[in-house]
């Protein structure tokens, strides 16, 4: 078989396998591994130069590092420290120490290989969980938070596992020497690599930007990322340590979406290639003859790792339920399990280990993960009894607070577009409740007196808690269309006659959403069209009365003038930094704080830009207060500004 005809064959196979993983709602990943199951040496053998194809694919792993290094955001982890460096850090030490110590006593394994596999099988898949996340809604929940926390720590410790998996192929009396060589390499090249880049990157992506050439920016991206592979490499490294610390400069520049943009189908495509090239480890025949192995190695993985992380979310404070959620969602394996797998195959310190076993169960456990999180919420009702109790408090203060309410409004989401509204309705001194799931959103908010509450819309229970039966509209900011139709739905089940508004993203989304029973949907695209196109009309002249009248026209039309455009390559849209979008922060004051006694105009927050939105006094709030008034213990100072301005506003409100 020729190469050509060979890549045909891998295409073919991997376009197919991985299509019938879509359908069936199944990880690629699993697709890419049976490919590479189906091809290797132990089943049809179509593959003849295996060394050379693991070369190509290892370059995959350089591309995931690379985008991981790009993800990575120092604020981002100081803002979650005490989850990424305390349960993270925990989870990932304890994991593998437990692993490692089973393997050594149950699999009679030399205590180095058990540090290998303790390191491997103690990670989990960040890409599945952090869809599965963001397709419930639950990165904001506090289950959420612990194991974005833990997935942030274990792709940061790969890095290490990386350049500690090779000295531990060095004999005993060598080991603490090579590993301190191994670190000190690593240590000094990145300091260098980092101080001296940091100052470089940015003026040398902007000189190569300015060339205004798509060509010489991706030539440009992949000279950095495997330069710098090479160069940790030739340090007697990883290439995977040099891609992360190239993503990481490049992390620091404006061009960190372009690049990640334009890096993506190398990654994607080199990735699979590498998940095929661990199928190729994979022994099917030595796998049934050890299934109950296999299988006692899956259950162990999954129990071992749910006890611990569960155990180790308790210790930090989370309740029964949500350590119970932690543990089921984290006790998978994950891709770069295969990765330091592979790393230790190729350096021979799996030679003598259980590696079929262990691929085998990090496979099937790959495959158990949705299914796990699937039945999560069951299994923390089933065996959590404060569960229920703590579901029906919040239903029960909910209810409390709308209580008395008659003709008001519930808006569903209380992000950007739920507050703006929230003004509007204010203003009309129209009553609302909000409903959110994020719990610090909801917290804020609450303090600075406004009407919200911590609650799923997608729940019976919930909107009925919240009054839809006596409400006037209900509103759906949400920007997916699968929890708005799923809201809808609810709504309709159980009082067809509010009307519903809701938010669309394209006319597509909004035709959906009509059929699905809302009254009015505002489609963002359109909507946005209309009002610049209204003020550019203003602008050159047109009449105020006509503006109007073809405004009404539009939207009486359901925009039917602006249905369909040209998609090109710059619709991706515009990316703008969360840190410098302003926000709403509520700063409670207390007894001894530095603003208590003092008049707002004398604390000199418009100098850190940040301004005074409100102030709630004994339960009662007052929007934009006086620069005349005097601060008070207990009162709760609502600030505007960016994350930097009110971080600032607070430190003076409250130290000086």
């Amino acid at each position: 078989m020729n190469t050509l005809q060979l890549v045909l064959l891998l295409l073919g196979a991997s376009v197919l396998v991985v299509t019938a993983c879509r359908i069936a709602n199944l990880p690629p990943i699993l697709g890419y591994l049976l490919v590479g199951v189906v091809v290797g040496p132990h089943t049809l053998d179509l593959l003849p130069d295996a060394e050379g194809a693991s070369h190509l694919a290892e370059f995959g792993v350089v591309f995931l590092m690379f985008s991981i290094g790009l993800e990575f955001s120092l604020p981002r982890l100081m803002a979650m420290k005490r989850i990424v460096f305390g349960l993270g850090f925990a989870q990932v030490v304890f994991t593998s120490i437990a692993i490692g110590a089973v393997a050594v006593v149950a699999a009679g394994v030399p205590w180095l290989v058990g540090v290998g596999l303790g390191g491997a099988l103690a990670m989990s898949s960040t890409a599945i969980l952090s869809k599965l996340l963001a397709d419930r809604r639950e990165l904001d929940s506090t289950h959420g938070r612990e194991v974005m926390g833990v997935l942030l720590f274990q792709d940061l410790a790969v890095v290490p596992l990386l350049v500690i998996i090779p000295a531990l192929t060095r004999p005993v009396g060598e080991l603490a020497g090579a590993l301190f060589v191994a670190l000190l390499k690593a240590a000094v090249l990145l300091t260098l690599v980092l101080f001296i880049g940091q100052r470089l990157m940015r003026g040398w992506f902007t000189l190569v930007a300015r060339r205004k050439s798509a060509e010489l920016f991706m030539l440009n991206v992949l000279l950095i990322t495997l330069g710098l592979a090479w160069l940790t490499e030739w340090a007697g490294l990883s290439l995977a340590l040099g891609a992360f610390v190239a993503g990481m400069l490049i992390s620091e520049t404006e061009y960190r979406y372009m690049v990640e943009e334009d890096i993506k189908p190398f990654r994607d495509v080199l990735l699979g290639l590498f998940f095929i090239s661990i199928g190729m480890m994979l022994d099917p025949p030595a796998i049934g003859r050890e299934w109950p192995r296999v299988l006692g190695v899956l259950g162990g993985l999954l129990a071992g790792k749910l006890a611990v992380a569960w155990a180790l979310s308790r210790w930090f404070g989370a309740a029964p339920g949500t350590a119970l959620r932690t543990g089921l969602w984290l006790c998978a394996g994950g891709e770069f399990g295969f990765v330091l797998l592979a790393r230790g195959e190729s350096v021979g310190l799996l030679a003598g280990g259980p590696l079929q076993p262990v691929l085998a169960a990090l496979v099937l456990s790959l495959m158990l993960a949705p299914l796990i999180v699937h039945f999560s919420d069951r299994i923390v009702l089933r065996f959590v009894a404060s569960e229920w109790l703590l579901r029906s408090m919040q239903l029960t203060e909910l209810a409390a607070h709308t209580m008395e309410s008659d003709k008001h409004a519930i808006v569903c989401g209380y992000g950007r577009t739920g507050q703006h509204l929230a003004r509007f309705l204010e203003h009309e001194g129209i009553g609302f409740q909000a409903l959110d799931l994020d719990p610090e959103r909801v917290r804020e908010a609450a303090n600075a007196g406004e009407p919200v509450s911590y609650g799923d819309c997608t729940r019976r229970e919930t909107l009925l808690a919240a009054g839809l039966a006596r409400a006037s509209v209900v509103i759906i900011t949400f920007a997916d269309r699968g929890d708005t139709l799923r809201t809808l739905h609810r709504i309709r089940e159980s009082a067809p006659g509010v009307p519903v508004v809701a938010r669309a993203r394209e006319e597509d989304d909004a035709e959906a959403l009509l059929a699905a029973g809302a009254a009015e949907v505002v489609p963002e695209a359109l909507e946005s069209s209309v009002m610049l196109a209204t003020h550019a009309l203003a602008f050159v002249g047109v009449p105020l009365h006509r503006i109007v009248k073809r405004l009404r026209e539009l939207r009486e039309q359901r925009y039917g003038l602006l249905r369909g455009f040209f998609h090109g390559a710059t619709d991706v849209g515009d990316r703008i930094l969360e840190a410098d979008l302003p926000r709403l922060h509520s700063v409670a004051l207390g007894a001894g704080d530095h603003g208590v006694g003092k008049r707002l105009g004398d604390l000199g927050l418009a100098a850190l830009g940040a301004t005074v939105s409100a102030l709630r006094r004994h339960g009662l709030r007052g929007l934009e207060p006086d620069a005349t008034v005097t601060l008070e213990a207990g009162d709760v100072v609502v600030l505007l500004g960016t994350a930097a301005a009110v971080m600032a506003g607070e430190t003076r409100l409250l130290r000086g």
